[in-house]
């Protein structure tokens, strides 16, 4: 029987948020498949799965987030498919009306909203949907492109666009790129937000340090490598399009500084190629180095101030002189609803 949604949730070692992930897919007013796919956890997340009731449980190694959501895309049979991270959650009600606007505007793609519930600093927040008329640009950067869990997608129109193991913690990244570069129909549900984003201290795939937020870097650089060496063969690169690239592609090359600069510097390059009349964005002393002395030679010149930050600290600081401050700072409040 064909469902009217398949609700298709990745896990790895996150027994602590799935639940709730399962339980807000349950409390779905229509026929919703649940799909979880345990990534080779370790913290009892496959004995739980085995007891859940009206869920699709399937287990593989440790092949990743990429493998393990086109495995479970492979197993739905829902109209519309939706991808939700198992530390996140459904907004009630929204799933069934973005259904409803799908099929009554036959749309590819079914936009929204999302909510951040905001853990580390006690608060939540409301993301709107913004208004664009180029979807391929505002996925690119030119403004908000809200978050693909928000979407609901039509499953034949992504049938042939799977999550490529190649951009790693970016593939979702790719995935709506590139669902945009096939020119969907999208409908907009702008009602409230369609599900819980939320952020928190544990352990996320998107942000990592060391070497794998370098490896992140790199994915992140070539996500907008191949979306945009394909639309310039397909005669779809236009100046608008180069720009919002930019928009996401300069505060990368001030990311991938941090550990490579020549490489920083030709990302820099890239950037006056796709956009000549690219200026700065940021504002005082930082943005006049970056406009009076080049992308080299500020970066060069912060490298050196987070060296000599480093070796003042330990030196004239102690560990409870630095550490209070953050201890004293209350939660920050953010319009909370």
């Amino acid at each position: 029987m064909l469902a009217d949604v398949s609700i298709i949730i990745p896990t790895y070692n996150r027994l602590w948020a799935l639940p709730r992930a399962v339980e807000s897919c349950r409390a779905l007013d229509c026929n919703a498949e649940i799909i979880v796919v345990d990534d080779g956890s370790t913290d009892g997340t496959w004995d739980w799965l085995q007891k859940q009731k009206h869920v699709v449980a399937i287990r593989q190694d440790n092949w990743g987030k990429d493998c393990a959501v086109n495995k479970g895309f492979e197993r739905s049979c829902g109209e519309f498919v939706r991808f939700l991270d198992s530390d996140d959650w459904l907004v009630v009600g929204a799933t069934e009306r973005q259904i409803a606007i799908g099929r009554s505007e036959s749309a590819d793609v079914v936009v929204a909203g999302y909510r951040v519930s905001d853990e580390i600093n006690q608060c939540e927040r409301d993301i709107a949907w913004t208004s664009c008329d180029d979807f391929i640009a505002q996925q690119l950067g030119e403004c908000d492109g809200s978050h693909y869990s928000a979407f609901l997608f039509r499953r034949s129109f992504i049938e042939n666009v799977s999550h490529r193991q190649e951009f790693g913690p970016r593939d979702d990244r790719m995935f709506i790129i590139e669902v945009a570069m096939k020119k969907p129909r999208v409908a907009v549900y702008d009602d409230r937000p369609a599900f819980v984003h939320r952020h928190h201290a544990r352990e996320r795939l998107q942000f990592g340090t060391g070497m794998r937020a370098v490896v992140t870097n790199w994915q992140h650089l070539n996500v907008y490598k191949k979306a945009l060496t394909i639309m310039e063969a397909r005669g779809e690169l236009t100046p608008r399009r180069m720009s919002a690239a930019v928009n996401m592609l300069w505060p990368l090359a001030h990311r991938v500084a941090y550990t490579h600069p020549d490489d920083a510097c030709a990302v820099a390059r890239w950037i006056y190629e796709l956009n000549p009349d690219f200026r700065p964005p940021e504002t005082g002393l930082l943005g006049l180095l970056y406009r009076q002395c080049g992308f080299r030679n500020t970066e060069r010149l912060l490298l050196l101030r987070r060296s000599f930050m480093r070796r003042l600290q330990p030196k004239y600081v102690s560990s409870r002189q630095f550490l209070k401050p953050l201890l004293m700072r209350r939660p920050q409040r953010c319009g909370t609803k």
